[in-house]
């Protein structure tokens, strides 16, 4: 039974035996303030109220309030009571379960916000290139890693559509302020990408579901200006400066020597397609090295031959035989390993990246400017590339055989079919005429007239 109306007061309260009630004094019709010592010593504070069926109810104001912060409470109560809220208990609840609702909501939007990220966006369009089987997937997986991930962890975590122009130039910007033009330009191409693949996904029953779960409709991305590495190059080496090249790699006895002269007298491949060679792509029989072209917007990669004549197979097996980073490693422990990769100075190991090429040929350009070797500025594998090309135009081989030999210009449907081992004969002897103007011994052209007549 409660103690009397009187107005509540800190004495009083204090005063109450374990158990007790006191209640507030109170206007008839408003409900009343009770007050009630707990069993731990604290006191209890409520609000009762005569309900809709006319049964008294009590609503727990808590333990924790000071006398004047339960009569606020129990006047905010009283006044709903009083505008009409007859039962207080069903709306309260009823409001409770609201506001778990909205909270629930918002939580929900936090959650997909934080699965949403633009690292998640980047994750899922790689995990498409994968699931496609493009074979340029691992490549961009590398470079998002490399280039976004570890230098950018805040952006890589903040949900992806709430990232901006301002963010993405952010990124694209450090490569630039680095000089790597052509990384700048590829990271700008993969986001453009994967902003376009979620955004596509919505309509595209196909698509991954990680790109249709981002629910993304606005791409940031598709204005990042294209990167402008500045006016195309023309740098073709002369006779003397490519056999100046040769006569210094020729000298050079290890596994990077190997990999220079290997690049060069296969015709000056593209570095990441000789990069994806594995051991599997050597034919011995044919003396040759099987390639997958994935240039362009091909799903699957063309099967591209290149002749290796002696000398460049001489240089494959000094790739095969380095032990670069293996030295550690017992000789037994590494006779057990079979080399994986072909274009390697590990072994095998490890195939050879951009950066590891460049670094070898940077150095002999250094010191062949040194000698007073080159008649042009420095050049780059793309300017050996062009070279080739070059000094075989002037040999007499024509656009086709040229072609054909570093895959390009290929893009006709006959030409996308043709037999793999079709114009070998005219690939190996562009080759070996390369071969022989780079060693100043001369080198002859191919009589195709006579080639004809014998096939005939």
């Amino acid at each position: 039974m409660a103690k009397g109306n009187g107005q509540l007061t800190a004495r009083g309260l204090a005063a109450l035996a374990t158990g007790e009630w006191a209640n507030d004094s109170a206007t008839h019709g408003a409900g009343v303030l009770q007050a009630r010592k707990l069993a731990s010593g604290a006191i209890g504070f409520y609000y009762r109220y005569t309900g809709p069926n006319r049964k008294q109810d009590r609503l727990s104001l808590g333990s924790t309030l000071s006398l004047a912060e339960a009569r606020a409470a129990a006047t905010a109560l009283a006044r709903r009571y009083q505008a009409g809220d007859r039962d207080l208990r069903a709306a309260l609840e009823a409001e409770e379960a609201e506001a778990a609702r909205t909270r629930a909501l918002a939580e929900a939007k936090v959650q997909v916000a934080s699965q949403s990220t633009l690292g998640a966006l980047l994750d899922a369009y790689v995990d498409g290139l994968l699931t496609t089987g493009k074979i340029s997937a691992r490549g961009v997986q590398n470079a998002v890693l490399l280039h976004i991930k570890k230098p950018f962890p805040l952006l890589w975590n903040r949900p992806a559509a709430e990232i901006e122009l301002d963010d993405l130039i952010t990124i694209v910007a450090r490569l630039v302020k680095l000089k790597k033009l052509r990384e700048a330009g590829k990271i700008r191409s993969y986001l453009r990408a994967a902003y376009a693949a979620a955004i596509r996904a919505k309509q595209d029953a196909t698509a991954p579901d990680a790109l249709r779960a981002l629910n993304l409709s606005r791409n940031p991305a598709q204005d990042l200006a294209t990167i402008d590495s500045g006016t195309p190059r023309e740098r073709a080496l002369s006779v003397a400066e490519l056999r100046a090249y040769w006569a210094r790699i020729a000298a050079m006895p290890d596994a990077h020597g190997a990999l220079l002269r290997f690049h060069l007298l296969t015709g000056a491949q593209r570095i990441a397609q000789l990069a994806r060679l594995m051991a599997s792509d050597w034919d011995v029989d044919h003396r040759s090295v099987r390639i997958l072209d994935i240039k362009g917007r091909r799903r699957r990669g063309r099967v591209h031959v290149v002749p290796v004549i002696a000398e460049a197979q001489a240089d494959l097996a000094r790739m095969q035989a380095a032990t670069d980073d293996a030295e550690a490693e017992p000789a037994d422990k590494r006779a057990e390993k079979k080399a994986k990769f072909l274009f390697s100075v590990t072994g095998g190991n490890a195939a050879v990246t951009y950066d590891v090429f460049r670094n070898a040929l940077d150095r002999v350009v250094s010191d062949m400017a040194s000698a007073n070797e080159l008649e042009g500025p420095a050049f780059t594998p793309g300017d050996l590339r062009r070279t080739v090309e070059t000094r075989l135009a002037a040999l007499g081989y024509t656009e086709e055989v040229r072609g054909h030999l570093q895959s390009h210009g290929l893009s006709g449907v006959q030409k996308r079919h043709y037999n793999m081992y079709e114009y070998d004969a005219e690939k190996r002897a562009a080759i070996n005429a390369l071969y022989a103007l780079i060693t100043g011994v001369g080198a002859d052209v191919i009589d195709l007239r006579q080639r004809a007549v014998a096939m005939g």
